[in-house]
């Protein structure tokens, strides 16, 4: 098997690298850059010490604050509007994986048009689009090193994949300081999202030496240090593997891909607002014991790196402990049922033959060991709800 592989140009890792960021992009021959980022992060400082960071190199930056949680075809509608108005010749997505895909979204359409339903999975992208820098602050969505983004279309409530190389971040900046304030909620969702990237990455149909190791290598990391970071959120140690380990599963999945668990996490998020991290965490384990079985050994050897089971243990138990693992750490990290999370049992029920359409629909689960039925999809949904 030939496995084509995209990787980010530049990757600048460690703690204070959000400080090289100019230099990064003028080194890249670039200027005008539009600092793609939220609210939120304008409200704590960070957004304007990064411009300021662009501006000591001599760039000529321009903020834009108007992302979203789960960007919208509607929220990229002002963000376009600030990219030609600047003559941007390049974009910096800044946050949490919400900021980094708006910016993709933001680099393609503003060089091809269109709408983003155009641009959607199984369509692969190959450009052209505006240069893109990502710089990450929380340790899970991987987006700094992947070439997919996922855009909301706002009349169907349908949360897109969209692929290809054009998507992929020309230089990612990956420093841990900026993840240093992130509450226990938003660290469990997030580690927990980077350890699907890399087990779903590990057991995909896609799957590759390449994307193997990285993989393996953050599911020992997140094993290791996410209860750690989540428990005390100023272990610097433990918050600098966390974010080494979650560009490492976005490495890996973005050069194999992700499965089951993500196709079935889309619509949760599109049509009940709960944030990614957390709707991939409802879904995990359920999720893992529907598949064990049809790849014992890719399972068992995630186990082991988690230090869920030991080298001598077969590959069908060292796979159900991973099974048990991942319901412990949803619990460790008080990951909520749908139901205790609020959502309605009714509507549940009632948008369930559309989420599990819309599922099947991305190609992710066609990746999974077991590739389920819309029935069996649906299944699942009514066993994770309670």
């Amino acid at each position: 098997m030939v496995a084509g592989l995209s990787l980010p140009r530049i990757v600048r890792v460690g703690r204070g690298a959000a400080e090289d960021l100019g230099d990064v992009v003028a080194d890249l021959g670039l200027s005008r850059p539009l600092l793609v980022t939220d609210a939120f992060l304008v409200g704590t400082g960070a957004a304007e010490r990064l411009t300021a960071t662009l501006r000591r190199a001599g760039l000529h930056p321009r903020l834009f604050s108007g992302t979203v949680p789960d960007p919208t075809t509607d929220s990229l509608a002002a963000g376009l509007e600030a990219l030609r108005e600047h003559g941007a010749d390049s974009v910096i997505g800044f946050g949490g994986g919400s900021p980094m895909d708006s910016a993709k979204a933001l680099a393609l359409l503003g060089v091809q048009g269109g709408h983003m339903r155009d641009y959607r999975a199984p369509r692969v992208n190959r450009g052209p689009a505006l240069p893109v820098i990502a710089v990450p602050t929380t340790a899970g969505s991987g987006s700094e090193a992947t070439q997919v983004t996922v855009i909301t279309d706002s009349g169907t409530d349908e949360k897109m994949l969209c692929l290809g190389p054009a998507f992929l971040p020309l230089a990612a900046v990956v420093d841990a300081d900026l993840t240093m304030s992130m509450p226990p909620r938003l660290t469990a969702d997030t580690g927990i999202d980077a350890l699907t990237h890399a087990v779903e990455a590990y057991v995909s149909r896609k799957a590759n030496p390449f994307s193997d190791g990285l993989a393996l290598a953050a599911v020992t990391t997140i094993g290791r240090h996410l209860r750690r970071a989540y428990a005390d959120g100023s272990d610097a140690a433990a918050r600098e593997a966390m974010m080494l380990a979650a560009t490492q599963a976005g490495m890996a999945f973005s050069n194999s891909s992700v499965a089951l668990v993500h196709g079935m996490s889309r619509p949760i998020g599109a049509h009940f607002h709960v944030a990614h991290g957390l709707s991939n965490a409802m879904l995990f384990p359920a999720v893992t014991a529907f598949s064990v079985h049809a790849a014992p050994g890719r399972y068992a050897d995630c186990a082991r790196a988690l230090g869920a089971a030991a080298a001598t243990d077969s590959d069908d138990a060292a796979a159900a402990a991973l099974v048990d693992a991942l319901r412990a750490l949803c619990h460790d990290l008080d990951v909520p049922t749908p139901r205790a999370h609020g959502i309605d049992p009714d509507a549940w029920a009632r948008l369930t033959p559309l989420m599990a359409e819309q599922a099947l629909r991305s190609g992710s689960p066609a990746n999974n060991p077991v590739v389920p039925t819309a029935d069996q999809i649906r299944e699942l949904y009514a066993r994770v709800y309670a």
